[in-house]
């Protein structure tokens, strides 16, 4: 062989080489097709063939529910999806599937589960077959208290779920969740919020698991487990997003979305540990709170999404703004001049997609041109979510079945579950006389109230549209449950703030003329076609015209409140009623602890079954007439006074003292709920092993239930620091267990302390462990403890 024939076969080689180092395997397939080649390589090679427009575009999430087209049960792609998929190249849609009268989705324009798999089939075949590289799509939906999609099971709002005061219940729940969303098509399930609720007077309170750290980790863990399962390939199981990264549920003046105030070692010790637990259970996405944290945004904050986040607790998913939040740097915050400079702060303080879609879009393409965004940052952001399409096997099955999507959304076993969360977040606060349970055999039940018979107002926000038989309502809920022997009537006597409507001495007419009278007060999240929105989603808040009828709705994202009072009528209507000496039970349904200084004083029984669900009109009457022995307890506490503000149990030293009005304690405390066993609490033993630096705390005790009624009692084990080198909470929960204890028989409960439970954050900002006194104490709740014991640390 000649010389030049042979350096002619070591070029091809040599060629050959290159070609197959770029991704070509000799049947000419690319390396991110091949499913058995390791992710991070699959993810290099996608990235090196993209144009900086189709990285951009992957970080795009655009809103979803304009990328469908309905023709009576045909559904198909919009002209919006073609264009955005091949003008901007986009790579995520969010809630594609939402209904609600924000995208003005309803029963009949909205999508059914079956229509709702075709769509996203159809999406996804869009961009696998006309796109150049076949990039699958991936889709993000709303999914805090069930998937926010037509015909999916609702469950109780997060402050329901947390009342449960049982993470196993709600990680099954979660599963649920995240399989009625998966066999829609959708991959991302935004939640759990872990904000700390410690201003009631935010609208958002119903969608977090309430007051306290350790109750937060605990249900974010949960909600993370259930969510993402064992493997995020299974096809049953969605990627887990924590909201809102960080201190959002504190804003100044109740006011969403605003600055907050807090320091770094209240930021540290309070407001970062949930989210640090969740992110531990292995949750891989996280979304960026619209508040500003000591004057810098959370969208832009390089130090929490980029030092603590990624480089301190090792995350490895990747971080999506909330809607808006980057233009907000430019339009809100004004810490940006250009929308360009938006883009470039967020994406440069660790943020990987743009929720909206206007965010990054064309600015960051300008800012990356300009040299403002390194091609560097850049490739980092597009190679995380990529590495989630991988992993989740959407290049390989992209597609749901429709089939499955009819049959298992909303199942029958869904059903009963959101029948037991919701009977088991039931909160008993007051049970003079014992009023409760109620007789089946009585003769006569008056139901009254403006939510007694409302679905809306039961189901909390982020609630797609139900056909009324898909929800039951206290009404129903108590005609299902007694004989038609007796009579059970209804009537409405007020609506949650209009006055016009109030029918108060015919309420009280009808509760004189009965055995009882269940009154069913509270709030309402629940939106209607009229009402105005930010563009960030957020209900506005407007004054009604001159005769026009006020909404219910005094809560849900953006209404705020300067009061808790009951609104409108409510306070007379149960004032009426209790004056006729019939007998009252104050059921409340609602978002958010309200004033109840009045009911706690003058009426013998009270529920809170916050926003409880579809479910929740047969699991209040489960309770109400002793089928279920209430098991829920309050994860924030309620306030007798906006005056008192902010109240919570884990506040810092020192104690705070009586105002001149009144006392400075809740009216109802942290952890408190009653039940019909009554428990006692015994021989407590602690003994304290290893040192400061490797602690090991065990705690003993038991509970014995002293009364002829099976029940389930919440055992709270709390730990207060007596003296340490920074200023620590008056006490902090360590831990919970809820534990069915029969009729007259004892249970033993065992709890460890570790150097978790015990550490501090030091004057120099560090964690320890410090050596001294520790003190335990256990009980019902924070303001009823049984049992004190003490330890040392050497």
């Amino acid at each position: 062989m000649s010389s030049f024939k042979k350096s002619q076969v070591l070029l091809f080689l040599w060629l050959g080489a290159i070609f197959c180092a770029f991704g070509q395997d000799n049947k000419g397939t690319p390396l991110y097709k091949q499913s058995a080649a390791p992710t991070a390589q699959r993810v290099e090679d996608l990235l090196g063939r993209m144009t900086l427009e189709e990285k951009v575009g992957q970080l795009s999430t655009l809103l979803g529910w304009k990328m469908y087209e309905k023709e009576g049960e045909h559904v198909a792609v919009s002209k919006a999806f073609e264009e955005a998929v091949q003008q901007r190249h986009i790579g995520m849609l969010w809630a594609t599937l939402r209904a609600d009268p924000w995208t003005q989705k309803t029963l009949t324009t909205g999508l059914n589960p079956k229509q709702a798999a075709e769509a996203t089939n159809a999406m996804q075949r869009y961009v696998m077959e006309h796109t150049r590289l076949g990039i699958p799509m991936m889709l993000a939906e709303e999914c805090p208290h069930g998937h926010m999609a037509i015909g999916t099971t609702v469950f109780p709002t997060s402050i329901g779920q947390a009342s449960t005061w049982n993470p196993d219940l709600i990680q099954e729940m979660a599963a649920a969740i995240a399989l009625e969303a998966r066999l829609q098509g959708g991959h991302i399930g935004y939640g759990p919020v872990l904000d700390l609720a410690r201003e009631p007077r935010w609208s958002r309170v119903e969608e977090t698991y309430g007051e306290d750290p350790y109750v937060n980790s605990q249900m974010g863990i949960a909600m993370v487990r259930g969510f993402q399962g064992e493997d995020i390939a299974s096809g049953k199981n969605v990627i887990s997003t924590l909201k809102h990264f960080t201190a959002y549920g504190v804003p100044e003046g109740g006011h969403n979305g605003t600055s907050v105030s807090v320091g770094q070692r209240e930021l540290h010790e309070s407001y970062l540990p949930p989210f640090k637990a969740a992110v531990e259970a292995g949750a891989l996405s996280v979304m960026t709170a619209y508040n500003s944290i000591d004057g810098i945004p959370c969208t832009s904050n390089g130090y929490l999404l980029n030092h603590v986040l990624r480089d301190e607790w090792g995350f490895d998913g990747f971080v999506v703004s909330d809607l808006g939040s980057i233009s907000g740097l430019k339009g809100s915050h004004h810490v940006a001049a250009t929308s360009e400079e938006a883009a470039s702060l967020a994406i440069n303080a660790g943020v990987d997609s743009d929720l909206g879609g206007y965010g990054f879009d064309k600015y960051l393409l300008e800012a990356v041109k300009s040299g403002e965004v390194s091609q560097e940052v850049l490739d980092v952001a597009v190679k995380r979510v990529l590495k989630m399409k991988f992993d989740m096997g959407l290049f390989e099955n992209p597609y749901v079945d429709p089939a499955k999507a009819a049959k298992q959304v909303r199942s029958r076993n869904h059903v009963a579950l959101a029948r037991k969360v919701s009977r088991e977040g039931v909160v008993l606060l007051k049970n003079k006389d014992h009023v409760l349970p109620l007789s089946k055999s009585l003769k006569s039940i008056a139901v009254i109230g403006p939510n007694a018979n409302n679905t809306y107002n039961q189901l909390g926000d982020y609630t797609a549209p139900q056909p009324d038989e898909n929800v039951v309502t206290v009404l129903e809920g108590i005609q299902a449950k007694v004989s038609k022997d007796v009579q059970v009537n209804y009537i409405k006597g007020c609506a949650i703030r209009d006055t016009t409507q109030s029918q108060i001495a015919e309420a009280a007419s009808l509760a004189a003329q009965s055995d009882v009278a269940v009154v069913v007060l509270g709030g309402s999240s629940a939106r209607d076609f009229d009402t105005e929105y930010e563009e960030t989603a957020a209900a506005k808040v407007n004054e009604a015209a001159e005769g026009e009828l006020i909404s219910d709705m005094e809560s849900g994202e953006g209404f705020d409140r300067m009061t808790l009072d009951l609104l409108g009528d409510q306070l007379k209507l149960l004032e009426a009623v209790q004056k006729t000496g019939t007998p009252v039970v104050l059921v409340l349904i609602k978002g958010r602890p309200l004033n109840l200084n009045w009911a706690a004083d003058n009426v013998p029984a009270i529920l809170d079954a916050w926003y409880p669900g579809q479910e929740g009109g047969s699991a209040i009457a489960d309770v109400l007439f002793g089928d279920y022995n209430p098991s829920g307890r309050l994860t924030i506490s309620v306030p007798r006074s906006v005056g008192q503000l902010p109240v919570f149990y884990n506040y810092r030293n020192p104690k705070r003292h009586d105002y001149v009005e009144g006392s400075a304690e809740p009216l109802y405390a942290f952890g408190h709920g009653l039940s019909y066993a009554d428990f006692e609490y015994a021989h407590l033993k602690i003994a304290a092993s290893g040192n400061a630096r490797s602690p090991e705390v065990a705690v003993h005790f038991e509970v014995k239930n002293i009364s002829n009624v099976d029940g389930e009692e919440v055992v709270q084990l709390y730990v207060k620091d007596l003296a340490s080198s920074t200023v620590r909470p008056l006490m902090a929960l360590r831990g919970f267990e809820k534990v069915m204890v029969p009729a007259g028989e004892s249970r033993e409960i065992q709890f460890t302390l570790n150097e978790e439970d015990l550490q501090v954050m030091g004057q120099e900002k560090s964690w320890l462990v410090e050596p001294g006194n520790f003190q335990v104490l256990v009980g019902r709740s924070s303001g009823d403890i049984r049992l004190e014991g003490n330890f040392v640390l050497e």
